[in-house]
């Protein structure tokens, strides 16, 4: 069977196929930080003895070696504290998005947190620009952070 170029089937290119993104490993010690997460929100381990926050997630605290914490809840803006541009996607997932900046960013409360800023030009980004977050539901990880730059 032959096919009229004038038909939309001769012009339709194929679709690529949405490779998804690994997911996190979700553990007890990690599960209040991704409940935060399913709320749109963002939130810390906070040491009950001495209140530090800490981020990742970790079963003592590195300051007073308490192992009791709790979740505290961040306002989710910062500052890129330092960034690094990725030629080479490391994972089939990402190869639309070469080149990529990984930042992290050192939120108001002082905890740092690492993360791919997908939708920016490389070449417009700088040290100690502003972001906030903002939640997107990605295929294959559910609902994660993503931080956009502000100014």
């Amino acid at each position: 069977m032959t096919t009229d170029s004038k038909t939309p089937e001769a012009h339709q290119q194929p679709t690529p196929e949405i490779v998804p993104r690994p997911g996190p490993k979700r553990t007890e010690l990690s599960q209040g930080f991704w409940d935060a997460v399913e709320n749109k929100q963002l939130a810390v381990q906070k040491c009950s003895a001495c209140d530090l926050l800490r981020h990742y997630p970790q079963p003592h605290c590195p300051a007073c070696h308490s192992n009791d914490f709790g979740w505290a809840p961040l306002s989710g803006r910062g500052e890129i504290y330092s960034y690094t541009v990725a030629h080479r996607a490391f994972h089939p997932a990402w190869n639309e998005h070469v080149p990529y900046v990984i930042a992290t960013i050192e939120l108001e409360e002082g905890v740092r947190m690492v993360c791919d800023l997908l939708e920016v030009d490389p070449e417009r980004i700088a040290i100690g620009q502003r972001v906030e977050v903002d939640f997107a539901e990605l295929p294959g990880q559910g609902w994660m952070p993503r931080f956009e730059v502000i100014d």
